[in-house]
């Protein structure tokens, strides 16, 4: 048996084959709620092409990088309004289970204490 990578994003996602909830969308860039969230706001913007990663762009210009990432920030931004906070991640490597370059814009649900008690602000 042949170890294929995962590409949940390619495969199921952009396929059509599931249901998404689309959150924000251009030509090239796929913004939605996760199909099965770990947090209470749990969004993933996508390349709508095949890119590996991050550090691994293969064929994508830097035109859909960018694309991607003001993607991001319109998505993250919005997040933010609503709950006062965010976080942005993406995954490399073994820590990458798709592999199809991915962004996580999430709010994990803690109130403002918590965030502060976990964070400490130290530039304040």
């Amino acid at each position: 048996m042949t170890n294929v990578p995962s590409d949940f994003y390619c495969h199921q996602a952009l396929s059509g084959s599931i249901p998404l909830e689309v959150m924000a969308e251009t030509r090239r860039v796929l913004a939605f709620h996760h199909t099965n969230p770990s947090h209470p706001v749990h969004i993933v913007v996508i390349p709508k092409e095949h890119v590996p990663s991050l550090t691994d762009l293969a064929d994508a210009d830097e035109e859909l990088l960018l694309e991607l990432v003001q993607v991001v920030r319109q998505v993250a931004a919005q997040v933010e309004q609503e709950h006062g906070s965010c976080s942005v991640v993406t995954n490399l490597g073994l820590y990458q289970e798709s592999k199809h370059l991915h962004w996580h814009v999430l709010y994990r649900g803690e109130d403002e204490a918590a965030i502060l008690q976990t964070y400490a602000h130290h530039d304040r």
